[in-house]
């Protein structure tokens, strides 16, 4: 009887002394970013243009599908929007940038997006932008314009097809993931907005490929 009391009080213990251990376990190291991927460009014209479409258009998808606008509180509501797409992208190499009046920009680098003159969406970089879906999901008062960009490789017209088929590729995933189409607008920029004017190796030519996410409150 004694040792069936021991073997009993061992089996309500161990799963108890498992969770410990588990939350005891040192975290997981951060992936390591790209060594050229560093906030640049936050300056470009594009980032501080209009929505793509522009915002008439745009503000009338957005109360067709009856989105409410955003009043006074609008730098508060993206501040909280940028602080949970930080916590959510910690870790993983993509960029959480403010830009403008309140806008956000997400900046994925070009090792978790497409594979070189494709325009399908990596497995890995799916299960990014599933992630961001579920903040954009949440946060459905701004609008979504995905930007898409190449490296100089290439003639400017190939580029500028290509880095289209990639920014339409993104806004349909993102769509299939739950964020209102009404919201979501791309835009191809090919070889036009690089980081690195004259990407001469290729750690400048694989932060020059990158794919955008621009933030924009609606405020109707």
């Amino acid at each position: 009887m004694g040792r069936y009391r021991i073997l009993l009080a061992f089996g309500f213990a161990a799963p108890l002394l498992a969770t410990a251990c588990a939350l005891n376990a040192p975290a997981p190291p951060p992936m390591a970013r790209p060594a050229a991927f560093i906030p640049l460009g936050l300056g470009a014209s594009y980032l501080g243009a209009d929505v793509i479409g522009g915002r008439k258009a745009r503000a009338a998808k957005m109360r067709a599908a009856k989105i409410r606008p955003l009043g006074s509180d609008a730098g508060s509501y993206m501040a909280r929007a940028e602080r949970e797409l930080r916590a959510q992208t910690a870790g993983i190499g993509v960029d959480i940038l403010p830009i403008g009046d309140s806008s956000i920009l997400i900046r994925v680098p070009a090792a978790l997006t497409f594979n070189s003159n494709s325009a399908d969406v990596r497995p890995q970089f799916a299960g990014t932008l599933t992630e961001l879906a579920r903040t954009l999901k949440q946060y459905n008062q701004a609008y979504v314009d995905v930007f898409a960009h190449t490296d100089t490789s290439g003639t400017p017209q190939a580029n500028l097809a290509l880095s289209q088929k990639r920014a339409s590729a993104v806004a349909t995933f993102l769509g299939s993931r739950g964020v209102t189409r009404a919201r979501i607008a791309s835009k191809g920029l090919g070889e036009t907005a690089p980081l690195y004017p004259n990407d001469q190796s290729e750690d400048q030519r694989a932060a020059n490929r990158r794919v955008e996410i621009r933030l924009v409150p609606y405020r109707g």
